[in-house]
């Protein structure tokens, strides 16, 4: 029995110096390199690159999100008037996960106080995961590590496979007491 092609990794990484080859992407590459060991299935990734332009980024996050199960950004997340990754992304998504971007700030915090300017988000289209990182490489390390353990459960709620990652929250089989009121 053949078991089904396991959907592409997506990394987007959205800069308009690096699209313009002004200098070298090393977000995109460090997010893969950050992934590659934890997936144990080896799923291909899709790379790309595209300028800080909200509708060239939803449209490559659309795009890549049916082929992948899993569509990580880096770059784009802060204020400035080019930072428009977090709105591309809303366009793109029928749901927001807000709890990401929650954590990676939170985590983050305490070391970088400017984290807090960061405005990254997080969101579902189809059974495809969105998950925007900032575009430092030491920061891209530090969020996957604070997230990761939620991923592989997202991408299996929202529909898409068992990517059976190593270091993963376990998916819950009965549903979790009540903690609030």
């Amino acid at each position: 029995m053949n078991s089904p092609k396991m959907p592409a990794i997506g990394v987007l990484t959205i800069s308009d110096r690096a699209f313009r080859g002004v200098y070298e992407d090393k977000g995109g590459p460090e997010v893969r390199r950050w992934l590659e060991p934890r997936i144990p299935s080896s799923p291909p990734f899709e790379m790309r690159i595209v300028s800080d332009e909200r509708d060239l980024i939803r449209e490559a996050i659309e795009e890549m999100s049916e082929i992948c199960c899993l569509v990580i950004t880096t770059g784009g997340t802060g204020f400035g008037p080019r930072d428009v990754t977090p709105e591309a992304t809303a366009d793109a998504c029928e749901v927001l996960i807000p709890g990401f971007g929650e954590k990676m700030r939170a985590k983050t915090w305490d070391r970088v106080p400017t984290a807090i300017l960061s405005r990254a988000i997080a969101g579902r289209r189809g059974t495809c995961l969105v998950i925007n990182l900032p575009g430092n490489p030491k920061a891209i390390a530090e969020c996957l590590e604070e997230i990761w353990p939620a991923i592989p459960h997202a991408i299996e709620t929202a529909g898409g496979p068992d990517i059976e990652a190593e270091g993963a929250a376990p998916a819950p089989h009965d549903p979790p007491e009540k903690s609030c009121p």
